[in-house]
């Protein structure tokens, strides 16, 4: 589908406003309900914008995000179908410099699922993956405290 000039600027508008909006109810401590289905609309527009001009880093991000959502709401199967899409972007388009967030979706996913052997798998991969990039002290301590959260979800 060709999008128009002015058709693309608002579908980036779109997309970056919907996912910083979700994020926001995301990091809400107590959320309602009607907040959570929010939440997943939200998510699911900014993924849907992007799909329309993003590029894969944008797609794979949305999908990330998407099996963020599920987790927190506890819905392993969907956590898992959205961390496996993000995580299949990130190789399919050698996004090495995002791939240790796929795979601390999968964990997370897979701590959800109660499966913690595969979610130490991919906890343990992304760690590695991590330590492999050159970044900033503020975007490592971002990734750090995702991984750190994410193994809080699985037993010692």
């Amino acid at each position: 589908m060709k999008i128009l000039a002015t058709e693309a600027v608002f579908h980036r508008k779109a997309a970056v406003d919907c996912f910083n909006r979700a994020w926001d109810l995301l990091d809400k401590k107590k959320r309602s309900e009607e907040e959570n289905l929010q939440m997943l609309h939200l998510a699911h527009t900014s993924r849907y914008h992007w799909g329309l001009v993003g590029t894969p880093k944008h797609l794979a991000v949305g999908e990330w995000q998407i099996s963020r959502i599920y987790a927190e709401l506890r819905e392993p199967r969907l956590a898992l179908l959205f961390a496996k899409s993000c995580l299949e972007t990130c190789k399919s388009n050698g996004l090495r410099e995002i791939t240790n967030t796929a795979d601390e979706a999968m964990a997370r996913a897979y701590a959800v699922a109660k499966n913690y052997r595969r979610a130490q798998t991919h906890l343990e991969r992304a760690r590695k993956e991590l330590a492999a990039l050159t970044l900033g002290k503020e975007d490592r301590s971002i990734y750090l405290e995702q991984l750190r959260q994410t193994e809080a979800l699985i037993p010692s």
